[in-house]
Parts: structure tokens; sequence; C-alpha cells
């Protein structure tokens, strides 16, 4: 049942996004995240608050700038975590959608249950979506745990879950040198993408430190200082390993 004063939580937007989704998008950051990624550069979206928003009233501001993407973008939601508040980002995607707008996902997939209550509601946004990218930080869960924080098994099982109800989605993944580089888990990554259906994209995403005055700023310390960022050679290596160019 539609809602449009179903109230959301957003922590900042950018209107003219180049890296989000196809396009020009405008890209909505949700506040909430139970992961703790190292290399967090969204570390201010981890803790409750946020802006209040009615479901009404962000669709609204969005479609304001609908004359920036055109025919060629749309709107993501990202975070934090968008999926813990889904029936929230539901609600908006299926007026957006009224509108012929292109919607987009960015996840990381941790909230992902498979029980049938939580599926149901997955569904209705899925049904809603144009696009899910899902960040898969790293393929061993002894190192997925140490690096997030988090086990990856709830976050690899939505990606079969897409891959088997036919659902677009873009398989994203940071590589930090010394952390996420390891050659055999690539290989495992590569084998397990591989395995999925209707992956259309593969990106290779280098560790920066763009975020790091964020973190200073709420006074945590800084888990990589000192970390260096990859050359571009191992970034090539690693779209080798993980075959980016045959999802173009």
């Amino acid at each position: 049942m539609s809602d449009m004063n179903m109230i959301g939580y957003v922590n900042s937007m950018e209107s003219f996004g180049l890296v989000d989704g196809p396009g020009v998008r405008f890209v909505v950051f949700l506040q909430g995240c139970a992961l703790r990624c190292q290399f967090c550069h969204n570390p201010e979206t981890w803790q409750k608050g946020g802006t209040e928003w009615k479901a009404q009233d962000l669709t609204r501001h969005l479609l304001r700038y609908r004359t920036y993407w055109r025919d060629n973008g749309g709107v993501t939601f990202s975070g934090g975590e968008p999926l813990l508040q889904l029936p929230f980002v539901t609600e908006v995607f299926r007026q957006l959608k009224k509108e012929g707008i292109h919607t987009c996902i960015d996840t990381a997939g941790q909230p992902f249950r498979d029980d049938p209550e939580w599926l149901a509601q997955f569904d209705e946004l899925m049904a809603v979506t144009d696009l899910t990218m899902l960040d898969v930080k790293e393929m061993n869960e002894e190192k997925h745990i140490a690096l997030t924080g988090k086990s990856n098994q709830n976050i690899l099982a939505m990606a079969r879950y897409l891959s088997d109800h036919g659902h677009d989605m873009w398989i994203r993944h940071v590589l930090v040198p010394g952390l996420t580089d390891d050659e055999a888990d690539l290989r495992a990554l590569s084998d397990f993408i591989a395995g999925l259906k209707h992956v259309r994209r593969v990106e290779v995403l280098p560790y920066h430190t763009l975020g790091l005055f964020k973190w200073e700023k709420l006074g945590i310390a800084y888990p990589l200082a000192g970390v260096r960022t990859p050359t571009d050679e191992e970034v090539k290596k690693a779209e080798e390993i993980l075959r980016t160019g045959d999802y173009k």
C-alpha cells in the first residue's frame, strides 16, 4: 500500500553524480549502516540520525532535477545502507517509475535476509529498481569479518538471489593494497561472479583516503593510516583477474 507520508532519514544529497550508476545521477545518501568498513568514506552515515524527509517531499525535490539527466541517467539511493530503509526507498522509487525515471540502489547487501517477510519487502523494492550496484568487499569470510565487522554470507546470498530473479546488477570491489588484493581471493570473486546471471558490469574501485577528514572530524581512529593507494598496474591486474572487460 502506498504511503507518501512515510518518513526516511537522509544524510546528504548530490545533484550531479557521475560514478553512481549509468549516466548523470541524482544521489541520495541515506543514514544508517551496520557495516564498519575500515576504508569507509562515509562514516558519518553509520549512526541513526539524518534529516527527516517525507517520501512525497523527497520525490518532488528529485523531480526538480530531472533536466540534469534527461534520458541519460536517473536517481541512485546510496548510503549508508539504503536497504535499512526498504519501505521508504520503495515508496520513492514507485513514484519515480511512474515518471519514467531510471532507479538504482548502491548497496553492500548486509541487511539481506531470507525470511519471507523481509523478502516480500525486498521484492517490492526490486519491482521498481532498474539496477542494483552491489559492493562485494571480500570473498574470504574471515577477512570480511575483520574488514567490516560482519560476515559476507548473506551478501553473497543476495547476489545469487538477484541472479536467480532476473535483476540487473553491477558488482563493485574496492581494491586496498594488503587487504583486498590477494590474488586467490580475487580469483574466487571472479569465479563467483562468473556463476551469476544478469551482471552488466564489474568495477574495481581503487582505495583512496578522501574520506579520512571525516574520521578525524568524528574523532574516530582511522584503522588504515599509512595504507597507500593501489598503483595503476595493480588496478589493471585486478581488472584482468575479475575479467571486467567481459561485462562491458
